[in-house]
């Protein structure tokens, strides 16, 4: 008879959150006691519950005495979390099938153990469009496709028909490899070049019927099309909008598709299932970028409810409401360093706050690319903003910077909500950083690779600071260590800023800084428009010395 599995649930609280220390504990002190006459725990996988039930005459299966960790550390919290997609499995299953198989490999304990095997596809699975055999990839470099984002049937297109498009898009990438090659080694222009201007007119052109609106054919036929298919099918999209624009966004769905597929082969998400799509945030419901190595029972629900004060994550919205209930939070932990007006800053160390900081981690992976950062947060200090109301301190942004950065890197990891994007919290943070560096009289700068979105916004704020130096200055000579010292701005982000504003020229073996008049004076109307608002930081504002023996 197969041996009964039983179910343990390891640190969950009335939240439905997981201490990951508690549960580490708790695991240590099952392994100290399991001596004696006490079993050991063992834990079954899919396939040898199935190899079990399909026939009795099966031998038992040796079991791993130590399950697979999780990414924190952990015994993972179910049978889910244990890859089932190795080969392994399938010969399980044909070795219960044939009795011949089963008999001439009656001591399955000396073979060996199971592999994870992320490379290799699971072909149970099928593509959920209805209709779709899971042959072909949206990128035309893969056989078959588990995922939405991958099917060709989804996006009305056919297998051939991707491999075309893959085609052209990579002949189209390796003639601007070679242009880009051939502008590198050629002298500067301050002009577009004649290719370029060539190019501009050819998509102005094209631009030019995309707001003709569609003709009443077409309209009847795009509403018969989402009568027949509904939500299982992407919209008609020709003639909506020009043919230039409509390739861009078949582009970037070719690319988004492989970078899920990429992930999928690393194990980081399975097939479409493992990716939280929404999360309720406070009063706001936010549609989520990418991955994040939540614990998969709360990733696989596709939507989670997080406590937008402790950052708790749950799985319905009546624990939320009950978390709500008692939750004493109002504001992060930590030290509150900076408050002007309702805007205020909270310096929060990782190694006091830790499941904090890891929440916050977490979160934060919703909606960058670039983020490696999940459970070693103690040797980080995360600054954290908040806008208050009477109802308590609500979550803004925050950025996060090693203790002791050898690199002199003043921040780790940057992050505006998506509620709070292009209001100017952006570059509070950002100024807010540097005025940290000046108070630590040291020259700082964002750790690299950046984001999309967080690189525009450095790039608008070096050239903000050089633009307000140069209109302040009265001198005759600029010096790039001066501009370095005063600011805290790194001469290397100082001369790549010079060099996009074309400030920056090589004229008789001398490097010379341009005063550009029009550039300055454009700033300042700008500056001038925006007028007195609370959107900047207040370095008399700010509580805060610089931590020592940390």
């Amino acid at each position: 008879m197969p041996r009964r599995r039983q179910r343990v649930h390891v640190g969950s609280g009335s939240d439905g959150t997981e201490d990951s220390d508690s549960s580490a504990e708790r695991e240590q002190t099952n392994s100290s006691e399991s001596d004696g006459n006490i079993p050991k725990r063992t834990r079954l996988t899919r396939a040898s519950l199935r190899l079990s039930q399909s026939s009795q005459d099966t031998p038992d299966v040796k079991q791993d005495e130590s399950p697979p960790l999780t990414p924190t550390g952990n015994a993972p919290s179910s049978e889910s979390e244990l890859d089932i997609s190795s080969p392994n499995a399938s010969h399980d299953e044909s070795l219960a099938k044939d009795p011949a198989l089963r008999d001439s490999d009656k001591d399955l304990s000396h073979r060996p153990k199971r592999r994870r095997c992320h490379e290799t596809y699971n072909f149970n699975m099928k593509c959920p469009t209805p209709g779709c055999n899971s042959l072909g990839h949206l990128t035309g470099k893969h056989e078959r496709h588990f995922a939405v984002s991958g099917c060709p049937l989804y996006h009305n297109l056919s297998a051939d028909e991707c491999k075309v498009k893959a085609t052209t898009r990579e002949k189209h990438e390796e003639e601007a490899k070679v242009q880009e090659e051939s502008n590198r080694h050629a002298t500067r222009h301050q002009t577009p070049t004649s290719r370029q201007t060539r190019y501009k007119e050819q998509v102005t052109e094209m631009r030019k019927g995309r707001n003709s609106g569609l003709s009443k054919e077409q309209k009847e036929k795009y509403m018969e099309h989402r009568q027949s298919h509904g939500n299982t099918r992407e919209p008609l999209l020709e003639n909506i909008t020009s043919e230039y624009d409509l390739e861009l966004f078949r582009k970037a769905q070719a690319r988004a598709s492989e970078d899920l597929e990429r992930l999928r082969i690393q194990g980081q998400i399975t097939e479409g299932s493992n990716m939280i799509k929404t999360i309720l945030f406070g009063r706001y419901e936010l549609d989520t970028w990418y991955h994040s190595p939540y614990p998969e029972e709360y990733a696989r629900l596709g939507r989670l409810y997080v406590c937008e004060f402790c950052l708790k994550y749950m799985k319905s919205q009546t624990i939320l409401r009950r978390h709500m209930a008692k939750c004493v939070w109002k504001h992060p932990p930590g030290d509150e360093v900076y408050r002007k007006g309702a805007i205020s800053v909270f310096e929060v160390d990782g190694k006091k706050n830790k499941i904090y900081c890891q929440n916050l981690c977490l979160l934060a992976k919703l909606f960058l690319d670039h983020k490696t950062l999940y459970y070693d947060v103690e040797p980080f200090l995360f600054y954290v903003m908040t806008e208050a109301d009477n109802t308590g301190c609500h979550l803004v942004g925050y950025f996060s910077k090693e203790k002791n950065s050898f690199l002199n890197y003043n921040v780790s990891c940057i992050l505006t909500m998506p509620q709070y994007m292009r209001q100017g919290y952006g570059k509070m943070l950002i100024d807010f950083s540097y005025l940290l560096s000046k108070v630590e009289e040291k020259v700082g700068s964002p750790e690299r690779p950046l984001s999309d979105l967080g690189l525009i916004s450095y790039r608008s704020y070096w050239k903000e600071v050089l633009l307000r130096y140069m209109y302040n200055f009265q001198g005759k000579e600029i010096s790039i260590k001066e501009i370095s010292q005063e600011t805290a701005v790194n001469p290397v982000d100082i001369v790549s800023t010079l060099q996009s504003l074309q400030m920056l020229k090589y004229w008789k073996g001398k490097h010379l800084v341009l005063k550009r008049q029009d550039l300055i004076d454009e700033w300042k109307s700008k500056e001038t428009k925006r007028g007195s608002n609370n959107k900047t930081i207040d370095p008399s504002s700010l509580k805060w010395t610089p931590p020592k023996g940390t």
